[in-house]
Order: C-alpha cells, then sequence, then structure tokens
C-alpha cells in the first residue's frame, strides 16, 4: 500500500493535486489542466503513479519539474513555521518539561514543583497515549494534527484534530492515572481532585475548530487510563462524545460523512497555523483548564 498522500494544491488552484510523504514533504504534484506529473528527484515514479492513479483523465506525461519560481515554490510548501503536522501530542507540555528548573525556594516550595512537575508528566503521558492510538486511524483513511494552538483565551489548544470518514473530531485528553473519574452534568471528576468543567472546555475547542474550518466538528472527550469511568462512557453527555483511550480504534468502523478529497482538503486547510489565527471570544464563564498545555 502506498504511503503517499494527495491532496488539493490550496493557492495552486484546483486544476493541481499535490503528491507528499507523511511528514508534509512533497515529491511530486500533477497538474490536470496541462495532463503533466512532475516528480522530484528521489520521488518512486511507479509510487507516485499507484497514489495519482484514481485521480488520472486521459493521457498524461511524466517529467521533472520546470525550474519552480518563487511562486511555485510557495504554493507547493507550507513554511515550516506555518506547518502544523509535524506537532506532537501534548507539544507545550514538552517545553515546560524542557524549561530549566528554579532552583531556588524552601523545602516546601521545591516540594510542590515536583508536584507540578509530576502532573504534567502524567498529562503528557495522557496525550501520547491518544495521540498514537489516533495516529492508528491512518490505515482507516484518518488525518490527525496535534497541539493546534488557539490564540486568545482558553482552551489555548485543540489537544487532537482527527478528519476521517465519519467527519471532524476536536478530541480532549483527560489523565486519568488509574482513578475513578465521575461525570455529571458538565463537570469531571478524577479520582478527589476538584471537578472541572472538562465537557464545556471540550465543546467550545470543537466551536473554535468549526468556526476557522466552517465545517461540522464533533467534540470528543478521551479519558486515557480510567480505573472505572461513570456517567457516559460510549454514549453521548452534554453533546460531548466521551470514551476511554481504549475505545478510540471503534472509530475506524465509523463513515459515512467525509470523502476521501474532503478529508484530504480539510486536513491540508487544518494543519495551515494561519487557519487557527482568527477565532471567536472564549464563552462566558468558559475559564480555562490549569496546566502549560492548555
Amino acid at each position: 500500500m502506498t504511503r503517499l498522500r494527495v491532496t488539493p494544491g490550496g493557492r495552486g488552484g484546483p486544476g493541481r493535486l499535490l503528491v507528499t510523504r507523511r511528514d508534509g514533504t512533497t515529491v511530486a504534484w500533477y497538474d490536470r489542466d496541462a495532463g503533466r506529473i512532475s516528480l522530484f528527484p528521489g520521488a518512486g515514479r511507479d509510487e507516485v503513479l499507484a497514489a495519482l492513479a484514481p485521480y488520472l483523465t486521459g493521457q498524461v506525461s511524466v517529467g521533472p519539474p520546470p525550474v519552480p519560481t518563487p511562486a511555485d515554490l510557495d504554493r507547493l510548501s507550507l513554511h515550516p513555521d506555518d506547518d502544523l503536522a509535524p506537532n506532537r501530542p501534548g507539544e507545550a507540555l514538552h517545553g515546560a518539561l524542557d524549561a530549566a528548573p528554579d532552583p531556588g525556594g524552601g523545602p516546601g516550595e521545591r516540594w510542590r514543583r515536583r508536584l507540578r512537575e509530576a502532573a504534567v508528566r502524567a498529562e503528557l503521558a495522557a496525550q501520547r497515549d491518544v495521540g498514537e492510538r489516533l495516529d492508528r486511524l491512518d490505515g482507516a483513511g484518518w488525518r490527525v494534527l496535534h497541539a493546534i494552538p488557539l490564540p486568545g483565551a482558553a482552551p489555548s489548544h485543540v489537544d487532537h484534530l482527527a478528519i476521517g470518514p465519519a467527519g471532524v473530531l476536536a478530541v480532549r485528553t483527560v489523565a486519568a492515572r488509574d482513578r475513578r473519574v465521575r461525570i455529571a452534568g458538565p463537570l469531571l471528576r478524577v479520582g478527589r481532585a476538584a471537578p472541572l468543567p472538562q465537557l464545556r472546555w471540550a465543546w467550545h475547542a470543537a466551536e473554535c475548530a468549526a468556526l476557522a474550518l466552517a465545517t461540522a466538528v464533533r467534540p470528543v472527550l478521551a479519558v486515557a487510563e480510567p480505573r472505572t469511568l461513570d456517567g457516559g462512557p460510549g454514549g453521548d453527555v452534554a453533546d460531548v462524545r466521551v470514551l476511554r483511550d481504549t475505545g478510540i480504534p471503534a472509530l475506524a468502523s465509523l463513515g459515512g460523512v467525509l470523502k476521501p478529497a474532503d478529508i484530504e482538503a480539510l486536513y491540508a486547510t487544518a494543519r495551515d497555523r494561519r487557519t487557527w489565527l482568527s477565532r471567536p471570544p472564549a464563552t462566558a464563564g468558559a475559564g480555562g483548564p490549569p496546566g502549560p498545555a492548555r
């Protein structure tokens, strides 16, 4: 099976399709108006043709690309600073852990600092768990982005955005760490911690994504490693789908909403950081979750 992706050319116009690797590197493009496939050096001709086979019409020529102009280069790829595809699950949490700890403070402050660091590590582990499970949906036609920044008020990130046959999902992660999770109304409580409006945060992140992408986005709350999950596993609570991390693979069996071309078009839009620069003000009273990743 080919590991290449075919996406609309964006600023290249509707007559151009880009062929890219999973990391976003462009290896070829197909100019439908000219009937020509341009291969970059090192691209596998047979693999590119196999990826483009569903889109080819009539006779086509295959060869190296013409010498690109600056405008061509701008159309072919995003600037690395604008491409969200390389983002890791919990991207901001990596920065929080990498920052040098403040050696100052007394024993009490150092103890609190260790507690905060342990909480960040647990949150990062949950983000990785959910993110890796979502990434495995790739074979079922899903495209996934992680840690999409939302400028302005909370929530400051969409933890994971999954685009696939079942539609677009904004997935928020909750780290349970083998503790009981209880859902009552809009509040979610992990163990003995204070209840938090996790469902409201999930819904608001989905609302921001829907406005940015101009399409319907469903909020999902993925609870990582709960001992028990009371009040909504596998169902909807306040219009938010709640599931365990182990329930993510079941999304592969869902479909009937988006076609492959629609999935690729939405993914191409979503991976561009500039898509997310404008967003609505936070819902009144929405508040924001604690922690550096939020």
